[in-house]
């Protein structure tokens, strides 16, 4: 297996598992509903659902980046993009956007040579390899609160 197969696949289990660490963003999610999806613990704090769309948007992001565009810091809309409408439908479509960026990002990752990965993108300080295991570690630290937000929200 490649260097680019391996980082594909651990991108994908973020989502889909099975990680050492423990549940993975899909088991996380599952059960949650589009209330306590756009539920905030505190006004300051991110809900699961803006979370969620966080997530998506750095797998997108990552993307795009691999190629060396879009190399600017995203602005606030695009960083944490907000929601507009706490329906059953908007929550199950924000599910399938961090499905599908991490699968996208993946495919496209699959389609890399080893030599490639290694290389620093042009315009940033660090190598694809290194940003490519941060989408992981990205999701896995947000998978971390969304955890901790599903418990506050069963314990009230």
């Amino acid at each position: 297996m490649t260097r680019a197969e391996q980082l594909a696949k651990h991108i994908e289990r973020t989502i889909t598992g099975p990680m050492w660490h423990g549940p993975v963003l899909e088991e996380l999610l599952a059960g949650v509903t589009p209330e306590q999806a756009a539920a905030k613990p505190i006004d300051t704090a991110h809900s699961i659902w803006e979370l969620v769309l966080h997530i998506a948007a750095w797998a997108e992001i990552t993307r795009v980046r691999l190629d060396g565009r879009a190399l600017e810091d995203p602005p606030d809309e695009v960083n944490f993009p907000p929601v507009h409408e706490a329906s059953g439908a908007a929550w199950e479509a924000a599910c399938d956007r961090l499905r599908e960026s991490h699968r996208d990002l993946a495919a496209r990752v699959r389609q890399l040579d080893d030599e490639v990965i290694d290389r620093r993108i042009e315009g940033l300080p660090y190598s694809r390899r290194f940003m490519l295991n941060g989408v992981v570690e990205h999701g896995t630290y947000h998978g971390g609160q969304i955890a901790l937000l599903k418990k506050m929200r069963t314990q009230r």
